[in-house]
């Protein structure tokens, strides 16, 4: 026999081609597997093309690794049909691993049909050799690459199979699991390359393809293919790794905008859009199933003023911490949603007996201090409860009647709850018609002003007016701010009825000056949206050019928690308002929460002391104490104290004596239309012109 010997470079290719190729078996499993439609089809193609040259081009670059000490030729049609063999059995063994299962009964076949291929490759590729005599086999070195060819087979299928989806650990893993094929496949082949052995006698053939060139060919071409591949892979990995990234983040964008559209942005509570439709579903569950549910409308009585005292941020952290102790109280399926400033609405299954212990559950709950740092306040919660389907059949109807419950428990002391009557829609009714006629009132020219003087201390003369909304109501009568301001701030109407009130304020104040008063100064209140509007400055400065009016001639008042609700934003726009000559009024001084700091920062030229104090004011009580600290802060500060509410001359004496500088109320002067402050103008005596205020007073 021939003794045979190897190239050791060749060997060490056939082992990289062969560990590479089972690297790329692993690899395209994965592209196979997570593909769908014609990409999977692709990819199946390619990759069994590929792991099907790699695999061959190993046992190839392993026989040619063999030198027998003479020229090697190959029959070329056995070796393009070893080739095929090899991409077959890859294809098979691709398409077995990439489905969902790959349970024993389907591996252990499969093992076997794709060994048997590889066999057969080896065999077909053995035979190509142009030999005479023909080669002999050693049948026991042929049952071990037999065995070795199997059980490689079905370690590789198995191990394909666990590790064909994308992640980290598995891709160290597939490195390690491609080393032990390479080694198992290389082992099979040169397992069979022992069982062949050569006679002594043997010949090469002159015909076939030159076995010397070939080595260089199959090693360069297999490389390529299975490097370009591999490259390939990683790209698409990387790329499909970059557009699920991308998905999920738009996915998770969605998400957020769902949460922002269908939820409220300071609780995360749902929204009004999201209760209408749990509102809708709950309606057709009860409608489905026979059943009731209640709908329960909830308001924070004292919310306003807790936020008026002490700032947005504070009552933010309040209606915070009132959510948190109502969902404390719920069980089971409900909804529980805020549709605006202090509204709460409660959809929850039950009946009315349900309902009313759960009611009485969330106003104990709330009825209860809240710790706000610094501060312990106090709220409590004001509920209407409509039933479905006894209170209503639509959704509207339900939320209609659930608000009119609410307000009747409003009217009948608050802080407890109330099940809608039929009556109180009389109450709910002349409510929302009073909405209607507000919005109409500017267009109808039903808003008036009365103007109410102010005198310098102690009793003159008139230094000018404070104007004073009221609305005419064609049924109704002369309305009070009281009645439909807070109205006119849910619905937004504020807006256009101030900026009305300042430019009717500041045409009313011309005309006196055209009739010789250009002394007197024209007040105006300022309400908190008002005060926010950004156009805010632009409107009064267009105002006064408009009416021929000097800046100074005009005094905005702003209440203190207005200014210290964003203290900053207040400074910013009372500098640019005063730069402009308009004058600044700190209104109810002493009600809220001021920091002296931005106090001395902000460029007002008055403050003005809430009548609170005024009225209980005698020379040894609290409220008397309160002003005298409050002018002689203002005298610090160089700012003029006005103090309202006068209405006895022992307040008009005190005050005086403590150094105010303005006085204002029933006593000197109330409230008056225009038509009697032009009579005021026959009087220049102040004596007989105060009496003339008591006595052509508006009621």
């Amino acid at each position: 026999m021939l003794v045979s010997q190897y190239n050791p470079i060749l060997i060490a290719i056939s082992f990289v081609v062969a560990i590479l190729a089972a690297y790329t078996a692993l690899n395209m499993a994965g592209r196979v597997a997570g593909s769908q439609g014609i990409a999977a089809r692709v990819w199946l193609a390619g990759g069994g093309f590929a792991m099907g040259i790699g695999v061959w081009a190993m046992h190839f670059i392993g026989m040619l690794a063999m030198d027998l000490s003479m020229s090697m030729r190959y029959d070329a049609l056995l070796t393009v049909l070893s080739m095929f063999i090899a991409i077959g059995s890859s294809l098979f063994a691709l398409w077995l691993v990439s489905g969902e299962q790959l349970r024993l009964r389907r591996l252990l076949p499969g093992a076997l049909v794709m060994g048997t291929g590889i066999v057969a490759m080896h065999y077909t590729g053995m035979a190509a050799l142009e030999v005479t005599p023909g080669i002999v086999w050693d049948k026991t070195w042929v049952a071990i690459s037999v065995a070795i060819a199997l059980a490689a087979s079905l370690a590789a299928l198995w191990l394909t199979f666990r590790l064909r989806y994308e992640s980290a650990q598995v891709a160290i893993m597939r490195l390690g699991a491609a080393v032990t094929m390479g080694i198992a496949i290389a082992g099979m082949h040169y397992a069979g390359m022992k069982a062949a052995q050569f006679p002594a006698s043997t010949m090469m053939h002159h015909h076939g393809i030159d076995g010397s060139w070939l080595a260089i060919l199959v090693s360069v071409v297999a490389l390529s293919i299975l490097g370009i591949t591999l490259l390939v892979s990683m790209l698409d990995a990387r790329l499909q790794a970059r557009t699920s990234l991308l998905a999920s983040s738009l996915a998770e964008a969605n998400r957020e905008l769902a949460q922002l559209a269908l939820h409220d942005t300071l609780t995360r509570l749902p929204n009004r859009i999201l209760l209408e439709d749990r509102l809708d579903q709950a309606i057709s569950k009860a409608d489905r199933e026979g059943t009731e549910f209640a709908l329960m409308f909830m308001d924070l009585d004292g919310f306003k003023t807790v936020n008026d005292a002490y700032g947005h941020d504070v009552g933010d952290k309040l209606l915070i911490a009132v959510t948190e102790r109502l969902q404390l109280q719920l069980k089971g399926q409900y909804t529980l949603a805020r549709i605006g400033g202090d509204e709460f609405v409660l959809l929850a299954e039950g009946g009315p007996d349900d309902a009313a212990s759960l009611a009485s559950a969330l106003v104990r709950a709330i009825d209860h201090p809240f710790n706000v740092e610094p501060y312990e306040l106090i709220v409590t919660v004001s509920v209407g409860i409509a039933m479905y389907p006894h209170d209503g059949q639509s959704d509207r109807e339900l939320m209609f009647n659930a608000d009119a419950a609410m307000y009747h428990t409003k009217h009948m002391g608050r802080n407890g709850y109330h099940f809608f009557q039929p009556t109180m829609n009389t109450l709910a009714q002349t409510h929302l018609q009073l909405l209607n006629d507000l919005w109409l009132a500017v267009e109808r020219h039903e808003l008036r002003l009365l103007y109410q003087p102010k005198f310098h201390a102690p009793a003159g003369p008139v230094m000018g007016f404070e104007a004073l909304l009221r609305w005419q109501h064609p049924k109704h009568g002369l309305l009070t701010p009281d009645v439909f301001l807070t109205l006119a701030e849910k619905t937004g109407l504020i807006i256009p009825m101030g900026n009305w009130v300042i430019n009717e304020a500041c045409r009313q104040l011309r005309e006196w000056h055209l009739k010789g008063h250009q002394e007197w100064s024209i007040a105006v209140n300022l309400s908190t949206l008002q005060f926010e509007q950004p156009t805010l400055v632009q409107t009064v400065l267009d105002c006064l050019a408009h009416h021929h009016l000097p800046p100074e001639s005009l005094i905005l008042e702003v209440t203190e928690t207005t200014a210290m609700s964003n203290p900053d934003e207040s400074v910013r726009i009372l500098t640019e308002l005063t730069n402009a000559g308009v004058k600044a009024s700190i209104d109810d001084f002493g009600t809220g929460y001021s920091s002296l700091l931005y106090l001395k920062r902000l460029p007002a030229c008055e403050l003005k002391i809430d009548r609170a104090f005024v009225k209980e004011l005698s020379g040894e009580s609290d409220d008397a104490t309160i002003v005298s600290a409050i002018v002689a802060l203002a005298k610090t500060l160089n700012l003029k104290v006005v103090a309202e509410g006068v209405e006895t001359k022992a307040q008009q004496d005190f005050l005086t004596e403590l150094g105010c500088n303005t006085l204002q109320g029933y006593l000197l002067g109330k409230p008056v239309t225009p038509e009697v402050v032009e009579a005021f103008c026959r009087y220049p005596e102040i004596s007989s012109l105060t009496t003339r205020l008591d006595q052509d007073a508006c009621e």
